[in-house]
């Protein structure tokens, strides 16, 4: 299949790390998804080797990163989109929570922890869900009470990613629960912190080699140090980066629908069914160019996305159009792309099944459709 367009939003020094992080992917991680699905966790080891790589926190300035932009931290996302490589939590830890550092750390903190997150031995998350309240950031239940010069946080957390192997956690809590949504901070809570644990790695329906968890506090005392930002800005600090970690989420969607389209084409080309090549029924052609159509219209409105991203023009409501049509899309069609492999879509040497279940988490997780449709709603 030829490319869906021609794309001008990288530049030659992002189609360089590409094939740097394609030879990584092909050698370190592809060989490795099925054991790792099967033990629910990638090993700490990978993240090393990806940090030797340059591969973790690229959009980060020297120390605290390999000194890319988004454009190279996209490229990253779109191989994992390639190879449906969802059991890593690379674009978690590089473009979600080390940027929250980032942005609204300080030198010491900068310092602290960031080049150990971009040489993979420090792993991070970031615990914004509660059990019972979803995508409702406002109506956070944890609290982080200061006493001298710590906070002393309580509550839980689940459906963490990388919450087994995180070492260190950026938790949404609230520091004055009577302003609501104006009372919420971020404070960085370290492993090994005495109060805080892990509770049991979540049986999901995909995602399978990822290793997701809930997060306990109790009387967790942590320094003011700690601390992101200004106390009680928490909130408007989570609106402003929330459309990059939505443009992630359309990123690999799209590269996801590309490369299970190509898939499709290649296994209809090969399988017979009553004397001819699958591909050779109407139906079969007529699906997979609606599919090569729609993809392509996807891919021209994500790679804008991106081109505005660079230059930290993405709104908030035009992140919120491109993530719920690139999930919608890739739900719709890995759903066709299955039913054209048959009773072997249905089995896992094909990969079409896993990646079918893995895409379902995308409507939900980042911010539900729902919460995407209020967002672009506001905006009519």
């Amino acid at each position: 299949m030829q490319d869906l367009i021609q794309r001008t939003v990288y530049r030659e020094d992002h189609e360089q790390f590409r094939d740097a992080v394609r030879h990584f992917f092909d050698k370190e991680i592809v060989p490795h998804l099925a054991e790792w699905e099967r033990n629910g966790i990638v090993p700490k080891e990978v993240w090393r080797k990806a940090g030797r790589e340059g591969l973790l926190n690229t959009m980060l300035p020297e120390p605290y990163g390999s000194g890319g932009d988004f454009g190279h931290a996209a490229v990253l996302i779109e191989e994992v989109g390639r190879t449906n490589a969802t059991a890593l939590g690379f674009p978690l830890h590089s473009d979600i929570v080390s940027p929250y550092i980032y942005a609204y750390g300080n030198k010491e903190q900068h310092d602290r922890w960031l080049p150990k997150m971009a040489a993979g031995e420090l792993i991070g998350a970031i615990a914004m869900t509660e059990p019972g309240a979803g995508s409702d950031l406002k109506s956070v239940r944890t609290t982080a009470k200061r006493e001298g010069d710590h906070y002393v946080i309580n509550g839980a957390k689940t459906f963490i990613t990388n919450g087994i192997n995180s070492a260190i956690v950026i938790v949404v809590c609230k520091t004055a629960p009577e302003l609501g949504s104006k009372g919420v901070s971020l404070i960085v809570v370290e492993e090994g912190t005495p109060g805080f644990s892990k509770g049991r790695k979540l049986e999901k329906i995909g995602l399978m080699g990822q290793d997701t968890s809930e997060l306990f506090f109790d009387n967790v005392k942590v320094p003011v140090g700690n601390l992101l930002g200004e106390e009680n800005m928490g909130f408007k600090y989570l609106m402003q980066e929330l459309a990059q970690e939505r443009l992630v989420v359309a990123v690999r969607a799209a590269s996801c629908i590309e490369s299970f389209l190509q898939k499709t084409i290649d296994y209809t080309r090969e399988r017979k069914a009553f004397g001819q090549t699958v591909f050779d029924f109407q139906n079969t052609r007529f699906k997979l160019a609606e599919a090569k159509a729609q993809a392509t219209m996807l891919r021209t409105f994500v790679d804008e996305c991106i081109k505005l991203h660079l230059k930290r023009a993405l709104t908030p409501e035009r992140a919120a159009m491109v993530k719920l049509n690139a999930t919608a899309l890739q739900n719709r069609l890995l759903d066709e792309f299955l039913q054209l492999h048959g009773g072997y879509g249905y089995m896992t040497e094909y990969q079409v099944g896993r990646a079918w279940t893995d895409a379902r988490i995308g409507r939900i997780y980042g911010g539900s459709d729902e919460i995407m449709k209020e967002i672009i709603a506001r905006t009519l």
